[in-house]
């Protein structure tokens, strides 16, 4: 099946998070082992063969996490993080997003191939509280791992720390076919991993552990679970990775070096499984693993571990032996050429702290950035400029599309980088070459996925038009932006302070 076994992480150890002058380290959890939770698939308010109807709700709340007092928090349908919503392939999704929270937020489909910005949801599809905003779309993209979650610039990592995070899984007849796991919560598992501090009360105080180059905490927290146990009784897990924090890296390995198989990332399946023992993820990106363990006793345990520090306890218990064997070949991946007389797009982006920018400047609300014609097929050369200290490895994410790496300084992407991807880790002083295509017109949003990153300016925007069909979007401004959230909060707005803004602010910029 695997031909090797990839056993090194493969990016730029040097500018590994360990290296940051405000790098949090992990610690193990002393509280008592719980037991994973597994976040439930939201119930749809009505289904058909060709359309679902779901209600989508922000809510405060607050969630017992450590002995004592409850932790606030924020969440999609519960009190923290989120019910999975399932799209599948083909259908017509018909969605109300209501907001219960004390203040405007957004509803952003991270990886959803959807027409931008108002579906798409980023910064110019405000929902006020008490509001309800409608959105509907057809589902038509691979069977993938995407999320939802807030993207109120300069909000949007505040929000985010807060818990407003949430899966969304696409399904499709071929992936259904294929011998994976497929039972949801027993051996298809979802792990959302993040970060947090607890203060006095073991209350988040995201101001207190504000970091321009991201907020991390010590405690891992997945699946917003504390020291979070996993009873295994199948040989076989499929786990659903995704790096949910807003800064963190995630250097994953098992006890014993326990191999497994990536078989998807961000936009779906790979065309072929690559086998592991080491995998780093970088903000934002996911990754599909099976993990086999049909040589481990019934009683043993086998840890899942960032760096030295353990996240998850797989309990093994009698499982019926499985024989499934995946296919050598998973799917076949699109490939198309390239337009012609397109020049390359080039992006480039710098700095770190406060002096984060995007292409020399910081993301304005009103300015388009780029513009791209839909359907036309164009090479984007990504660019981290950064090496002071070391420098950092910058996760690059676009909205609206799925697109394809290509190469890495002029050589092969790494191994598990051959599927689609939303997002991707850039080194320092490294040139990533996408191929990158949209289906749907819109105004979409490409930055750093280090959120106090794109709240702190490097992100950008471009139009996706169609020359036939011109349209005109109604951008949010800043000036908008801040009277609403000063009147939410019963303040003027020469009083209002948001986080995100102090990168501005730092540099005499605006928004």
């Amino acid at each position: 099946m695997t031909k090797s076994l990839n056993t090194d992480y493969f990016f730029d150890e040097a500018a590994y998070n360990t290296h940051d002058g405000g790098y949090v380290p992990l610690a193990e959890p002393k509280t008592p082992q719980q037991a994973l939770r597994i976040p439930p698939l939201l119930k749809p308010d009505k289904e058909t063969a060709t359309d679902t109807y779901y209600t989508v709700e922000a809510q405060a709340g607050e969630t017992q996490l450590l002995p004592g007092k409850k932790t606030k928090t924020w969440g999609y349908n519960t009190s923290l993080l989120g019910q999975t919503l399932v799209f599948a392939q083909g259908k017509t999704m018909h969605i109300d997003l209501k907001n219960s929270l004390p203040e405007l937020t957004t509803f952003h489909w991270h990886g959803l191939n959807v027409p931008g910005p108002y579906t798409d949801g980023g910064c110019h599809a405000p929902v006020y509280p008490g509001q309800t905003r409608h959105i509907d779309f057809k589902v038509d993209q691979p069977a993938a791992t995407l999320w939802l979650h807030a993207h109120p610039c300069p909000s949007t990592a505040e929000q985010v720390w807060k818990g407003l995070a949430a899966l969304a899984l696409v399904t499709d007849d071929h992936e259904a076919q294929l011998p994976l796991p497929h039972t949801y919560g027993v051996d298809d598992v979802p792990l959302i991993l993040q970060d947090r501090r607890f203060h006095e009360d073991n209350q988040w105080d995201y101001e207190a552990d504000y970091d321009p180059d991201g907020v991390q905490g010590p405690t891992p927290l997945i699946n917003g679970t504390v020291n979070p146990y996993f009873d295994v009784t199948t040989q076989r897990l499929r786990l659903r990775l995704l790096d949910g924090a807003n800064r963190r890296e995630w250097r994953l390995h098992f006890s014993h070096d326990l191999p497994f198989t990536q078989v998807a990332s961000d936009g779906g399946l790979l065309p072929e499984p690559v086998a592991f023992t080491h995998l780093m993820l970088t903000c934002a990106e996911r990754a599909e693993i099976i993990v086999d363990f049909g040589d481990v006793a019934p009683g043993e345990t086998v840890t899942l571990y960032s760096d030295d520090v353990p996240l998850v306890r797989f309990r093994v218990h009698e499982f019926t032996p499985d024989t499934a064997v995946l296919p050598e070949h998973l799917v076949e991946m699109p490939n198309p050429d390239v337009t012609p007389d397109m020049p390359i797009r080039k992006v480039v982006m710098s700095g770190m702290d406060e002096t984060v920018m995007m292409d020399g400047k910081k993301f304005g609300m009103q300015r388009i950035d780029a513009k791209q014609q839909v359907g036309n097929v164009e090479l984007w050369d990504v660019t981290n400029t950064n090496d002071m200290d070391g420098g950092m490895v910058h996760p690059f994410h676009m909205h609206g599309t799925q697109f394809l790496v290509v190469s890495r300084n002029g050589h092969a992407p790494y191994p598990n980088e051959h599927g689609f991807k939303d997002t991707v880790g850039v080194n320092p002083g490294e040139t990533v070459r996408l191929k990158v295509w949209f289906d749907h017109t819109g105004v979409y949003m490409y930055h750093c996925h280090i959120i106090e990153h794109e709240d702190g300016g490097m992100m950008a925007q471009i139009e996706v038009f169609d020359p036939q069909h011109p349209q005109n979007y109604k951008l949010m401004d800043m000036a908008t932006l801040m009277k609403a959230v000063a009147e939410e909060r019963g303040i003027a707005v020469k009083d209002l302070h948001l986080v995100g803004m102090s990168s501005y602010e730092k540099m005499g910029m605006e928004m």
